[in-house]
C-alpha cells in the first residue's frame, strides 16, 4: 500500500475496472512505486467477473460473490477511486475528460473497458433487445426480466442472438433458472421457450467439433430451439427477422454478440481497428501514444489477433503492470506472449461443466466443481487482503523518471517545509487553479476573487442580518472532486438550518506538499466540486487561505443573510410539546467511513453514503419552514442524540425517539454492530446519560448509531403534528427520499433525562 507521507510525482490513470485492471491494482498495492499515484476512473463501483455471470444468472452464485469491489480494492492499493466515465483523451495535455467531473491529468494511462454492444447495424435491435455487453450494466436489465416472467401469466417465448460460448452459456443458464423460478411460484416450467439464433453454420465457431456435439445435445435435450444459418437483420416488438426470412416470434430478445469499441475512442486520434478497439503492440502499449496503453476486450493485438475471452484480459494484468512500472520509470518494456491455446469450462446452467482446450473436450459434474474452484480462488484474490505496511521511507523515489525541474520540485518537496508563511502555496500554482475556476458573481460582493484584495468586502443590504458559521475538515475520501462538494455541503448545512441564504464564503485549505503540477491539479479538483455547491446556493467564493500540510483539508467561513426582524430565522430552541421530529436525510457516515479505513466497507455502500453527503439541504430547509418547522439544526460531529440534546434543553421540552423509525444508510448497522465507530463516537457516548430507558435500547441494531458522527448530514426539525404528512411528502417529492418522521416533542418531565428511547417494532 502506497504511503500517504509520499510526494506524489506520477500519475497512473486506469480508465475501466476490468479484468486487468483489477489485477494492476492488486499488485500495485502488494508492491507499490514511491512517488506514482494510481487512478481508476470507472462507471461502476461493483465489477463483475464474467466467469462466474452465468453462476450468477443460474442462482448458483449471489451478487457479491461474483463481482470484485473496486472501492475496496483501490483502497487497498492506495490508489484513488473515481466513480464516474471517461468520454474522451485530451492527449496533448495528458488528459482523461470526464463525463461528471474535472478532466483528470495522467503521465501514464490504461484503458481496460471491455467492449460495447453493436446492435446499430441491426433495424430496430437498439429499441427492442437487450445488450450483455457492458456486462457491468447486465445485472439490472437481468433483474427487470426475471421480474417480468415472474409476473407474467402464460408462455414466455426468449431469443438469445449470438452462438458463440457466451450466448450458449447465459441461455442454458436463464433457462435453468426461471424454469427453476416458475417451480417455486406453483406454476408449469414448460411456460417458457427458448430460441438461439447464430449467423454461423454451427455453434461455438472456435471450439472442437467434440465440445460442440456436447452442447447441440445438451441444447436438444432442453428444448432449446437452435436456428444456425439465422442472421438476424431486423427486430421488432415481438419477433425477430433473418436474413433467410425466417420469423422467431421472442417476447423477450437478449443480444450476445458483435460487440465494438465504445464510439467515444473514434474522437482520440488513437489507431483503432474495424470494429473500434484499440490497436496495440506486444507492450501493450497503443501504436500511436506511448504513454497510453489498453487491454482485455478493447485492445486489439496488430501482430496476434485474439479471441474476446476474459483468460486473456486476466493474463495481461501481470505484464500490463510491470510495464506501466517500466514506464514511469523510463525502462525498457518487455513484450506480452500470449499463449496460442487456452482452457475454456463452459458451463450448462445446471451444476455441470464441459472443459475445452484445442482438440481436447470432456465434462462433468466434477469438472463444474473444478471450474467453481477455480473461480472462488480468483475472486479471492480481490476480496481478502494481506495486511500491508505503508510503504516507503521518506526519501525522493529515485526509480521515477523525472525532468529536471520535476526533480528540483521533488526534492524541494520531501525537504524539512517552512512554517509560518512559507506554508503557504505558491502564488503561481493558486493563480492557475483557481483562474479556472467559475465562482458566482453577486452585486453585494463589492471585492471578491473578480478582484482580489487584502480581503472581501460585502454588502449586507438594508433590513437584513447576517449569520455566519465555519467549519473545517481533513479528506476522507480519496476523490478531491466528491471531497470539495461534500465540504461545502457540510459548511452550508449551519447557514440553511437557520433560514438563511448564503451569501459568500472563504476557503480554508490544506494540501500535502509536492510538484507544482499535482497540487494544482488537487487544488483544482477540490475547489471544482466545493464551486459547485456554492454557485448552486448562489454562494459567492470570495476568497481565501491556502497552505500546506501533511494532509488535504478544507472548510469554509460562510456569511449568510436573514431578514433584520429575524421572523425567518430557524433556531435550536423553538420546539414545542406535540410537535414531530423530523429528519431529512439517512444517518450512519461516521461508522461506514470508519469501516472504509479498514477494508470492511462495500463500495456501494460508500457510494450511497457519498450521495446523501452530496445532496444540499437548501431545499430541505425551505420546505421545513414553509410546512411551519419551529426549531431546525443539521446533523454534524455530536451525532443525532447530540444535537437533539442541544435541541430540547433551550426549548424546554423532552423528546422520544423512535429507533424503529430512523433511516440508516446501507451497510451502517453491519458495520456498527461489528464495532467499526469512528474516532469521535466515545466522546458523543457520554451523552447517553441523557437516555431516559437506556437499558431496554442496548441491544437493539440502531441503537449505537444514534451517537454516530455525522459529515454533511439531514436536517432534524420539528413540526406541528397536523403539518407532518404534507412537509414528508413535498420533501420526498425534492429528492430527500429517506426523510422520515422519527419521534415527538413531549412535555419536560421531572427526570433528569430528556430523551426517552421507542424501540418500535
Amino acid at each position: 500500500m502506497q504511503s500517504p507521507d509520499q510526494p506524489v510525482l506520477k500519475d497512473i490513470v486506469l480508465v475501466g475496472g476490468g479484468h486487468s485492471h483489477v489485477g494492476v491494482l492488486k499488485r500495485f498495492g502488494m508492491h507499490p512505486v514511491p512517488g506514482v499515484r494510481l487512478t481508476v476512473i470507472c462507471r461502476d463501483t461493483h465489477t463483475p467477473y464474467s466467469g462466474m455471470l452465468p453462476g450468477y444468472i443460474a442462482g448458483h452464485y449471489s451478487y457479491d460473490d461474483v463481482h470484485i469491489d473496486l472501492s475496496r480494492l483501490a483502497r487497498f492499493a492506495g490508489a484513488r477511486y473515481f466513480r464516474d466515465e471517461a468520454l474522451g483523451l485530451d492527449r496533448d495535455a495528458g488528459k482523461v475528460l470526464c463525463r461528471n467531473r474535472p478532466p483528470v491529468p495522467y503521465d501514464q494511462l490504461s484503458i481496460n473497458i471491455g467492449s460495447t454492444p453493436q446492435m446499430s447495424h441491426v433495424a430496430g435491435a437498439n429499441e427492442h433487445a437487450v445488450p450483455v455487453k457492458p456486462i457491468n450494466g447486465f445485472n439490472e436489465r437481468w433483474q427487470l426480466l426475471l421480474a417480468r416472467v415472474r409476473n407474467h401469466a402464460g408462455t414466455t417465448r426468449i431469443a438469445v442472438v449470438g452462438g458463440g460460448a457466451g450466448g450458449v452459456e447465459l441461455t442454458l443458464a436463464m433457462q435453468y433458472r426461471l424454469r427453476n423460478e416458475l417451480r417455486a411460484l406453483g406454476r408449469n416450467p414448460d411456460e417458457l421457450s427458448f430460441h438461439l439464433l447464430t449467423r454461423g453454420a454451427v455453434i461455438l465457431r472456435t471450439h472442437n467439433s467434440t465440445v460442440r456435439r456436447a452442447f447441440e445435445r445438451v441444447l436438444a435435450e432442453r428444448g432449446v430451439d437452435l436456428h444456425c444459418n439465422a442472421e438476424v437483420t431486423r427486430v421488432s416488438a415481438g419477433s425477430l427477422q433473418t436474413a433467410g426470412g425466417e420469423t422467431v416470434a421472442a417476447d423477450e430478445i437478449v443480444w450476445v454478440t458483435r460487440a465494438g469499441g465504445a464510439p467515444w475512442l473514434r474522437e482520440t486520434g488513437l489507431a483503432l481497428d474495424a470494429d473500434g478497439f484499440i490497436q496495440v503492440t506486444d507492450t501493450l502499449q497503443t501504436v500511436t501514444d506511448p504513454r497510453v496503453f489498453a487491454a482485455g476486450d478493447i485492445a486489439s493485438m496488430v501482430d496476434r489477433p485474439l479471441e474476446k475471452a476474459g483468460v486473456f484480459a486476466v493474463r495481461q494484468g501481470p505484464p500490463l503492470t510491470e510495464n506501466l512500472r517500466r514506464a514511469v520509470e523510463g525502462r525498457t518494456l518487455k513484450p506480452y506472449r500470449p499463449q496460442k491455446s487456452w482452457l475454456a469450462l463452459i458451463s450448462t446452467g445446471d451444476r455441470y461443466a464441459v472443459a475445452s482446450r484445442g482438440a481436447l473436450g470432456f465434462g462433468g459434474a466434477w469438472v463444474w466443481r473444478w471450474k467453481d474452484w477455480i473461480d472462488r480462488r480468483f475472486m479471492l484474490k480481490f476480496s481478502q487482503f494481506p495486511v500491508m505496511e505503508a510503504g516507503g521511507a521518506q526519501a525522493v523515489p529515485s526509480p521515477v523518471k523525472l525532468g529536471e525541474e520535476e526533480a528540483a520540485q521533488a526534492i524541494s518537496a520531501v525537504a524539512m517545509r517552512c512554517g509560518g508563511c512559507g506554508a503557504k502555496v505558491g502564488a503561481t500554482v493558486l493563480a492557475r487553479a483557481l483562474g479556472a475556476l467559475n465562482p458566482v458573481e453577486r452585486d453585494d460582493v463589492l471585492i471578491g476573487l473578480h478582484a482580489p484584495d487584502d480581503a472581501a468586502v460585502v454588502r449586507v443590504p438594508p433590513g437584513k442580518a447576517m449569520v455566519h458559521t465555519v467549519d473545517f475538515f481533513r479528506a476522507f475520501v480519496d476523490d478531491p472532486y466528491i471531497f470539495g462538494k461534500v465540504a461545502a455541503n457540510h459548511a452550508l448545512g449551519d447557514i440553511f438550518a437557520m433560514g438563511a441564504e448564503a451569501q459568500s464564503a472563504t476557503a480554508i485549505v490544506t494540501v500535502p506538499a509536492g510538484l507544482e503540477a499535482k497540487q494544482e491539479d488537487l487544488l483544482f479538483q477540490m475547489m471544482s466540486g466545493a464551486i459547485e455547491v456554492l454557485n448552486e446556493a448562489d454562494c459567492a467564493l470570495v476568497g481565501g487561505h491556502t497552505g500546506e500540510g501533511k494532509e488535504l483539508a478544507l472548510g469554509f467561513a460562510v456569511n449568510g443573510l436573514v431578514d433584520e426582524d429575524m421572523a425567518p430565522v430557524l433556531r435550536k430552541s423553538g420546539m414545542r410539546p406535540g410537535n414531530v421530529l423530523i429528519l431529512t436525510k439517512p444517518i450512519g457516515t461516521g461508522t461506514l467511513f470508519a469501516a472504509h479505513a479498514q477494508l470492511q466497507a462495500r463500495g456501494r455502500w460508500i457510494d450511497a453514503a457519498l450521495l446523501s453527503m452530496c445532496q444540499s439541504n437548501r431545499l430541505g430547509a425551505q420546505c421545513l419552514r414553509e410546512h411551519g418547522a419551529t426549531a431546525c439544526t443539521d446533523l454534524t460531529g455530536f451525532g443525532l442524540l447530540g444535537h437533539l440534546v442541544e435541541m430540547t434543553r433551550p426549548s424546554g421540552v423532552d423528546a422520544e425517539l423512535d429507533l424503529a423509525a430512523l433511516p440508516v444508510l446501507e451497510g451502517a448497522e453491519e458495520t456498527s454492530a461489528a464495532g467499526i465507530l469512528s474516532s469521535l463516537q466515545p466522546a458523543n457516548v457520554r451523552l447517553r446519560r441523557a437516555l431516559r430507558n437506556q437499558p431496554e435500547a442496548l441491544g437493539h441494531p440502531r441503537y449505537a448509531l444514534i451517537f454516530d458522527p455525522q459529515t454533511a448530514g439531514g436536517l432534524l426539525a420539528s413540526i406541528p403534528a397536523e403539518r407532518v404528512e404534507a412537509c414528508l411528502a413535498a420533501l420526498r417529492a425534492l429528492g430527500y427520499e429517506h426523510a422520515a418522521a422519527i419521534g415527538r416533542v413531549l412535555p419536560q418531565g421531572e427526570a433528569l433525562e430528556p430523551v426517552v428511547l421507542k424501540l418500535g417494532s
